[in-house]
């Protein structure tokens, strides 16, 4: 195993395969800046001959400045019966003005005669002379070998004659496509190890797809048996089940098996990176995800939550900071005394749990629990509930009245309007909006009524609502509970609201978390 691995990065190719996923110039030129920031080697940024929006792109990264990532443009081999030189895919990817150019091919003898229709001799011609043909032109050239496992498995010789077939052209690099996802970790080990023999001297590389949940394994595993280049995605985004996620292999090769693929000092950024381009892609971040999920270092279970306060070794396997992330200790029935002092001494490092405060604040939180709340999911509406019982807390605004109106038939996906009043550094603040829903037009006149006030609660917007009903036996009279999440595309809260009245628990819900982006600010 090569102790030097290249990450590269296909979230803004690959990813942008995602169902619902599409990302605006903008958004990749903001995606690129973070990425090189992280220290990644290679940015898979698109294909230039494919659409407007992609030459717009390759047009305007001249704009940035970057410190670590070679700009690579994708494309594919010229087509069948074509000379490379005459062929216009290959002139935009020439155009593009990237340092480094990727070309897959075909390695699968049933894709080259079922899908491209051709000869197995005229493929590996089209993979030869493309590569020579762009590496004639001065560019660094990475041969995505498309379906390699597949077509290994079914015909190793003509497969490994379209990877010779690339060596000849001149790549510089040959990247081995788990194209349908559906190897093993076995597999891929084998299959590289005899790649990377027969190849001296040539960089292999690998890329996953996780069809069968297994891309950041095999991925690993390919660096075991010698690869050096690392395909993925931020947070595994891709087509069918996504890509392999460089937010756990990146990690997994770095700070497990000690090999180096991005400045030690950047993995403290891996956390942020991977929440902001969630939030890019309008997509809900996995807290499950390892090592970059909300959850990743979240303890619940009193035993658990007992035994990482006396050492974290105990149920983590690295501290959170070290990516960025933060540990938590969930507020439940199940906690204990001793969790909830922990989260009371972050406010007030004085107190004990034998000091009053302590006693009324546990009580009440057992009331509240009794009432619907559910604190493990809202722990910044607890962190709120404590500075007030503490007298730490001054509320930023103070609420006069709100009117909601519904209206249906709605028009143009608006049905409701808020009318609001609130009291604000002396001055009473009226205001009104419109929104898809009552809640909607609720959240639009509070940031509304806010603005001139607190400008920082541009940044914020609402990226979660939860709604569970608590008691269904009491019908339209059910008590229920709202969860909210915010953003602000560096750290994300949930806030919670409870009450037989769903705009008036969206209504506490929507202040919390108001509130608790003021306190930190």
């Amino acid at each position: 195993m090569n102790t030097k691995v290249f990450a590269y990065d296909t979230t803004l190719r690959d990813g942008s395969q995602a169902q619902g996923v599409s990302f605006s110039v903008e958004d990749k030129l903001r995606i690129v800046r973070k990425l090189d920031e992280l220290g990644i080697a290679y940015i898979e940024a698109g294909n230039p001959g494919s659409n407007p929006k992609d030459l717009e792109f390759f047009r305007r990264l001249g704009e940035l400045n970057l410190q670590h990532a070679k700009i690579t443009a994708f494309g594919s081999t010229c087509k069948v019966g074509a000379n490379p030189a005459e062929d216009g895919q290959l002139a935009s990817l020439l155009g593009a003005n990237t340092p480094a150019v990727a070309i897959f091919g075909k390695t699968w003898d049933y894709h080259v005669t079922a899908i491209l229709r051709t000869t197995l001799d005229e493929n590996l011609r089209m993979i030869r002379e493309t590569i020579a043909f762009l590496k004639a032109q001065g560019k660094e050239v990475i041969f995505d070998a498309e379906h390699f496992f597949d077509g290994y498995k079914a015909n190793p010789d003509y497969a490994l004659q379209a990877l010779a077939a690339a060596v000849e052209g001149g790549a510089d690099n040959l990247a081995l496509c788990d194209t349908n996802g559906g190897s093993f970790p076995d597999e891929i080990f084998a299959i590289t190890q005899t790649v990377v023999a027969r190849f001296p001297g040539v960089s292999v590389g690998i890329h996953c797809h996780n069809d069968c949940e297994l891309a950041v394994a095999n991925s690993v595993r390919a660096v075991q048996a010698g690869a050096t280049h690392v395909q993925g995605t931020i947070n595994g985004i891709g087509e069918r089940c996504g890509n392999a996620n460089l937010c756990a292999i990146i990690p997994n090769l770095q700070l497990k098996l000690g090999c180096e693929v991005i400045p030690p000092a950047n993995m403290q950024t891996l956390t942020t990176l991977a929440r902001f381009v969630s939030e890019v892609a309008n997509m809900e971040h996995n807290d499950k995800a390892a090592y970059v999920g909300g959850d990743a270092f979240a303890h619940k279970g009193g035993m658990h939550v007992d035994a990482v306060h006396k050492n974290p070794i105990s149920y983590e396997h690295i501290t959170p900071d070290t990516v960025g992330n933060a540990r938590k200790i969930l507020m439940s029935e199940v906690a204990g005394r001793a969790t909830i002092l922990g989260k009371i001494n972050e406010i007030d490092p004085t107190l004990t749990k034998d000091s009053p405060e302590t006693k009324t604040i546990i009580e009440r939180l057992k009331e509240l629990e009794h009432e619907g709340y559910q604190f493990e999911s809202a722990e910044s509406s607890f962190e709120l509930l404590v500075r007030k019982m503490l007298g730490k807390f001054t509320p930023s605004f103070e609420l006069r009245e709100f009117k909601v109106v519904v209206t249906e038939p709605s028009g143009n996906g608006i049905n409701s309007s808020a009318m609001l009043k609130i009291h604000v550094n002396g001055e009473d603040e009226i205001t009104a909006a419109d929104g898809d829903g009552p809640v909607n037009a609720l959240d639009k006149a509070l940031r509304k009524a806010l603005d001139r006030f607190y400008p920082e609660l541009r940044k914020v917007k609402l990226t979660d609502y939860k709604v569970r009903v608590l008691d269904s036996s009491q019908a339209s009279a059910a008590k229920v509970r709202v969860l909210i999440e915010s953003t602000d595309s560096e750290s994300s809260w949930t806030t919670i609201g409870v009450s037989t009245d769903v705009i008036d628990a969206s209504w506490r819900a929507l202040v919390d978390a108001v509130e608790y982006k003021l306190a930190k600010s």
